[in-house]
């Protein structure tokens, strides 16, 4: 099995209270389920997406153009690149 990787978004901020990465989607969608590689200067993190809001509202989908609030599992910094990753047998 390999993996491939696609930019997704660009993270704009991150809030360490609650452990949120808020995500400008540049290209295609992410959905809940999705895994995300977020990757910059000193980030390296792989995860699900086990939620997603936007504005304070949670939302199953998002789309290009969208600003939205993921919860991460650890920090991730303003400008890191963030890409969705597919699974392939």
């Amino acid at each position: 099995m390999t993996d491939s990787e696609m930019v997704i978004a660009c993270v704009e901020d991150y809030f360490n209270e609650v452990g949120v990465a808020a995500l400008k989607i540049v290209a295609g969608s992410i959905q809940v389920g999705d895994v995300l590689h977020f990757k910059g200067h000193t980030t390296d993190l792989l995860q699900e997406i086990s939620s997603m809001q936007r504005d304070h509202h949670p939302i199953k989908i998002a789309r290009a153009g969208d600003v939205v609030g993921v919860k991460v599992l650890d920090r991730v910094r303003e400008h890191d690149k963030v890409f969705k990753v597919f699974l392939e047998d």
